[in-house]
């Protein structure tokens, strides 16, 4: 159906046989085919939803769909989780988590701590859900989730303001009134306490915007849109100073307190951080060394080992001393490492698998937020539209507010015109001048598209990870995003170009009508738009801003090279003749070859001299061409670029690392707790404590059984090849 397609597009733009041609048009029908007809997001794989469908469609009458808002609790337990990283060059395998087992509870703060490399971003990594179980992603459905990561990525020419109703709008679409989405936002912006930067620009590195602070609370607040029930933060308070620290960890709190299940990696907090903790799972080279209460509690463990926190100490700062190795002296390392191995069995053999008192629920408290998970899928379906014209505005706006950038590009524009003028200035009709008209409109040729490319591999990197982030959440689909990113730069994009001909064309004294001029800022234009298409596969391609910088210059050159003033086509090698059909370059020179000298006459003295600009095209091997096809070639190396970078983002997903059942030999039978019955637990249900806590008459209380939804993860191993 696409190749028919593609030959009916190729036959309308009169490509003939050209079978680069008709290939190219078969991507470009592709392309449209797929943007318009491609899956929607967060759609649950067709099993899960088949085996919850009966038990969802049971409690849909007199059920209540939930409002957006509320808060599921939920609580996560894990145990005996392994992760180990096998390096096949050395036949080494370093374990990154070793039997690892903890609870987080609803309206509690748990935070991991531990030196650097012991394991908390890959624990944390493990609990989200971001590494495979058995080789396929764990499925989400059992809670809804948010992950803030270390990085605060957000489009910058945005006011916070903006952000987060523009996040209500593509992840709420219930909240269809302007005044409940309006009230919501602004319940988030007073619970964040982001009310005082609420329409300042978010800003980045170009552009002063908001504190750092501030923008990892907008980073919370972007994932409170949905109202998860798990709240994952990676290091929150990495790169603040101590007040904004404690006033991110602050928000963590109050979060907790309403009802969500916090868990946090941090390295080292200040005191009146550790102070805001419920409770803590202390890592050391992947193995657990405490988890429990915060606070006074594991001071108190670990002064029955003979280990004391000093009077006037942080206790952080005692705990990350305590279980790290001192590299000061080989008699250090050897006596820390003694030291940690032994907290390390200590507490392994001294604490039972299940380190909390909740006992499980039976699978019906699924039903509610399964309920309202099969809602939100169908609502997402069928919002194509609505997707596009939200992320248009949202684009329309990032590229028309951002002055640096513009004002750079624009200056730019106008001093190369002016250097091309000056050196090619007024050109006559004299032999020497067809060379001089050739070399300038390669120079013009070149020059606009290395400063689309430029542009675009330079920002579309950092873009992505916001992309990707988003369509992880299930805020959009790709092609609405795409197709909305290539209009909403059209009439920016635009102006750069016209400014560089409306320069250019008059100095240089190119063919003289207004038509002749029209046709050479159009040719421009195109080829500036196709650039940035290929800026944008190259940074969909590479990881980061520089590798983009590195391969997408060195893939141009290639296209110079073949842009048909330095090779003519016909003497280009066999293996070589499908390059020109694909350079941009290429094709926009010969458009602007053919828009200059057709008509042109020139002055000769000798017979064999060049008297037309038709025998000045002949010796290009441009002749019989037309404009018109130049600009069609144009187009679909346009669209090319941008299936390509559909295709690629679509695949170029995080590569999970995979996590495995252990063998049986290698499995300890955990002790676990029996399910007690619901109509007969107590509230205050007290537990026997462990061996070394006889002493202690500490309650470990539970939210009420109704509310708490256990997701549990035992016996996980996880192993990666490098």
């Amino acid at each position: 159906m696409v190749v028919f397609g593609g030959k009916r597009v190729a036959q309308m733009v009169g490509l003939g046989g050209n079978g680069v041609g008709q290939i190219l048009a078969a991507v470009a029908a592709a392309l449209l085919f797929r943007l318009f007809s491609g899956p929607g997001p967060a759609v649950l794989p067709e099993n899960e939803v088949e085996d919850d469908r009966d038990e969802i469609a049971g409690d849909t009458e007199g059920g209540e769909a939930p409002f957006a808002g509320k808060v599921f609790p939920v609580t996560i337990r894990w145990s005996n989780i392994t992760c180990s990283l096998s390096d096949k060059s050395s036949k080494s395998v370093r374990f990154l988590l070793k039997n690892v087992s903890g609870e987080a509870k609803p309206g509690r703060l748990l935070a991991i701590m531990g030196p650097s490399g012991s394991g908390k971003t890959t624990l944390l990594n493990v609990l989200a859900g971001l590494l495979e179980v058995n080789g396929k992603p764990r499925s989400k459905k059992a809670y809804k989730f948010a992950y803030v990561r270390q990085e605060d990525l957000f489009f910058s020419q945005l006011t916070v303001r903006e952000t987060l109703s523009l996040a209500a709008e593509l992840q709420l679409p219930e909240l269809s009134s302007v005044e409940d989405r309006d009230e919501y936002v602004n319940n988030i912006l007073y619970k964040l306490g982001l009310v005082s930067c609420a329409d300042s620009n978010v800003g980045d590195a170009k552009v002063r915007g908001i504190s750092g602070g501030e923008k990892k609370r907008l980073s919370l607040a972007c994932e409170l849109i949905a109202s998860p029930s798990v709240i994952f933060a990676d290091e929150p308070t990495t790169g603040l100073d101590a007040f904004q620290a404690e006033k991110v960890m602050e928000t963590l709190r109050q979060l907790a307190q309403d009802g969500h299940t916090v868990i946090c990696s941090i390295h080292q907090p200040r005191s009146s951080v550790y102070g805001k903790f419920d409770d803590i799972v202390l890592l050391t080279e992947g193995a657990l060394v405490y988890a429990g209460p915060a606070r006074d509690e594991p001071l108190a463990y670990f002064s029955r080992f003979g280990y004391h926190c000093p009077d006037h100490v942080n206790p952080a700062e005692f705990l990350a001393d305590l279980i790290s190795i001192d590299y000061s002296s080989a008699d250090s390392v050897y006596s820390s490492q003694k030291r940690i191995d032994g907290l390390v069995e200590s507490f392994s053999q001294q604490t039972s698998a299940v380190l909390y008192a909740t006992p499980l629920t039976r699978r019906e408290s699924f039903k509610s937020s399964r309920k309202f998970s099969e809602k939100a899928v169908v609502k997402k379906k069928g919002v194509w539209w609505r997707q596009f014209w939200l992320l248009l505005r949202r684009a329309w706006m990032q590229a028309s507010r951002d002055g640096p950038t513009n004002k750079v590009r624009s200056r730019m524009s106008i001093a190369s015109a002016i250097i091309f003028g000056s050196v090619f200035w007024r050109m006559g009709r004299s032999q020497t001048s067809i060379q001089d008209r050739m070399g300038l409109l390669q120079v013009a040729a070149i020059n606009t598209a290395m400063a689309a490319l430029t542009k675009t591999v330079g920002v579309f990197p950092k873009e992505r990870a916001i992309v990707d982030r988003e369509r992880a959440k299930g805020s959009y689909a790709l092609g609405p995003y795409l197709l909305s990113k290539l209009l909403a730069e059209i009439p920016v994009g635009a102006a750069f170009p016209l400014m560089f001909g409306a320069v250019l064309y008059p100095m240089a004294r190119l063919h003289p009508t207004l038509s002749k001029f029209g046709q050479f800022c159009g040719i421009v234009t195109v080829e500036s738009f196709a650039a940035s298409a290929m800026g944008l596969t190259v940074g969909a391609m590479v990881p980061t801003p520089e590798a983009a910088m590195a391969v997408g210059p060195s893939l141009m050159t290639v296209f110079i090279v073949f842009g048909g003033y330095y090779v003519n086509a016909e003497n280009t090698p066999i293996i070589f003749r499908w390059i020109p059909r694909i350079s941009l370059i290429r094709w926009a020179f010969q458009g602007l070859c053919i828009n200059e000298f057709s008509g042109l006459e020139f002055d000769h003295q000798q017979p064999f001299d060049i008297q037309t600009g038709e025998q000045a095209l002949e010796r290009l091997s441009f002749g019989g061409s037309r404009i018109r096809d130049t600009v069609m070639a144009q187009s679909r190396i346009l669209l090319f670029w941008y299936f390509t970078t559909y295709r690629l983002l679509e695949r170029n997903k995080p590569k999970y690392q995979q996590l495995e059942p252990p063998s049986p030999d290698q499995v300890q039978p955990p002790l676990q707790l029996e399910p007690s019955d619901t109509d007969q637990a107590k509230p205050n249900q007290q537990l026997e404590p462990p061996l070394a806590q006889v002493e202690s008459t500490q309650k470990l209380e539970s939210p009420p059984l109704d509310q708490i939804q256990p997701f549990i993860l035992e016996g996980l191993r996880g192993s990666k090849k490098v």
